[in-house]
């Protein structure tokens, strides 16, 4: 009996109506996601499914982790093979988690597998989906084509050469796909030798020393002008918190200093360091009409003795308790203060904050563009049936639902592209269900368009695409 069936997820006549006639055939704009370019510039192809699958999916690695499945088979030196056969043995037990849905509505989508994942047919789905992803659909530019992905928002570091991004515009290669200028390195000053490690690199790509903190701004907008003219429209940011202050006893002349000549900088320098830098970006990417987004809230690398054995990214980050609210008051105000706040989206890690961030935005949107100030879609630990149903609740209750700029992928893996139809089919679940209630009226056609909107066509007018 087929699990993802035609209509998983939606329960109700209406949501049917609303998912199969204005949400199913929609292309895909993937905005933010982590996707290598120079794999897709390449068209990479993979040899079997546990490197298109498992290689990088810490998700993946922390749900065996917590079934009991040693290392070797997750990070360690298991061969490809062994590793997706102990994959399968955690899938029947991760029900519940959003992996199983994940699981088997990639398994269904790519490569028409229309049965649960277990021990028993494991090797028989590693040989069948091994087999397909040695042809031309599936290498990466074929798999992204498959699942419509129009245009795609990689994340990419300040000192990026962008040659994949250019071969890939260059060469008319679908889907489109953009850089995003990610300068969380350019103030992590907290991370002391590898920071001026990122200074050597700026001062390498820049063409100019960087000797005080002024060189390191104008060396930052001579960056931002090199993405933008390589279709970079979007900034993005990941961070515990944002930092404010109205007036501090440092700044960041004496601070810059103090880096360069490796002396110890207290909390509070360290915090002024990433406000004052982070405010002069923003201003930057106004000038050039982009938007930016804040990735707020996770804790990270919590376990030391694993950090030190695998590296970062390994699956060891979590939910963070931090306070958000009057600071990122304070730094979105100082931005409109002066006219110089672009078009900005939240995103918010620990769910108690839903709110929180839901109503800051609504602070700022002043009407010169829809949703110029959003509440993004529910992220990390959130991406999920119910943290996406929690966050289009919240947004419904404390905004515009219908100026939303939907999903995003946020993700490593080339098959992860069912995340936009698992959103879809809960977002049009969660509409029928009121029309079913009697909340909404029963207008398909207007509905529709509402649902249209967020899936595919206000991302595309919002970043001007």
């Amino acid at each position: 009996m087929s699990f993802i069936t035609e209509d998983f997820l939606l329960q109700s006549d209406f949501a049917k109506k609303l998912y199969h006639g204005f949400a199913a055939n929609l292309p895909i704009i993937d905005y933010h996601n982590h996707l290598p370019p120079n794999e897709i510039a390449q068209n990479r192809v993979f040899e079997n499914i546990s490197q298109a699958w498992l290689k990088g999916d810490h998700y993946k690695w922390r749900a065996m982790r917590a079934f009991g499945i040693n290392e070797k088979y997750i990070t360690g030196n298991a061969s490809d093979k062994e590793k997706f056969l102990k994959w399968a043995e955690t899938v029947p037990y991760t029900v519940r988690n959003p992996l199983y849905h994940w699981t088997h509505l990639e398994l269904k989508r790519y490569f028409d597998i229309d049965e649960l994942l277990t021990p028993d047919n494991a090797e028989a789905v590693y040989e069948a989906t091994s087999e397909k992803l040695k042809t031309s659909e599936y290498h990466t530019q074929g798999l992204l084509q498959q699942k419509k992905v129009e245009y795609l928002c990689t994340t990419d570091d300040p000192t990026d050469s962008l040659e994949h991004h250019k071969h890939i515009a260059d060469n008319n290669i679908n889907p489109s796909t953009y850089p995003t200028f990610r300068p969380d390195k350019a103030y992590a000053v907290e991370n002391g030798g590898a920071y001026l490690e990122f200074l050597r690199l700026m001062a390498s790509v820049t063409n100019s020393e960087i000797n005080t903190y002024d060189d390191l701004i104008a060396a930052l907008e001579q960056r931002v002008d090199y993405f933008h003219t390589t279709g970079c429209r979007l900034a993005d940011h990941g961070l515990e918190q944002l930092y404010y202050f109205e007036t501090a006893d440092v700044n960041c002349d004496s601070i810059f200093k103090k880096i360069i000549s490796k002396k110890t900088l207290s909390t509070k320098e360290i915090h002024v360091f990433k406000s004052t830098t982070l405010l002069l970006l923003c201003r930057m990417y106004h000038k050039k009409g982009w938007a930016q987004q804040f990735h707020l809230g996770p804790i990270r690398n919590n376990n030391k003795r694993l950090l030190n054995q695998l590296g970062p990214d390994t699956g060891f980050d979590s939910i963070g308790d931090f306070s958000q609210a009057r600071a990122l008051s304070g730094f979105l105000n100082d931005l409109d203060g002066t006219d110089q706040l672009a078009k900005t989206i939240l995103y918010n890690l620990h769910p108690a904050q839903n709110e929180v961030f839901a109503t800051m935005a609504g602070n700022f949107n002043d009407g010169t563009v829809k949703g110029k100030v959003q509440y993004g879609s529910a992220w990390w630990f959130l991406d999920q049936k119910d943290g996406m149903e929690k966050q289009i609740n919240t947004l419904s209750n404390m905004g515009l639902l219908s100026s939303f700029v939907g999903m995003l992928t946020d993700s490593r893996s080339f098959l992860s592209f069912p995340r936009h139809e698992y959103f879809r089919r809960i977002l049009c679940n969660l509409i029928g269900q009121d029309v079913e209630n009697g909340e909404l009226p029963a207008d398909e056609k207007w509905l529709g368009k509402i649902v249209s909107d967020i899936c595919y066509y206000n991302a595309k007018a919002y970043f001007g695409l």
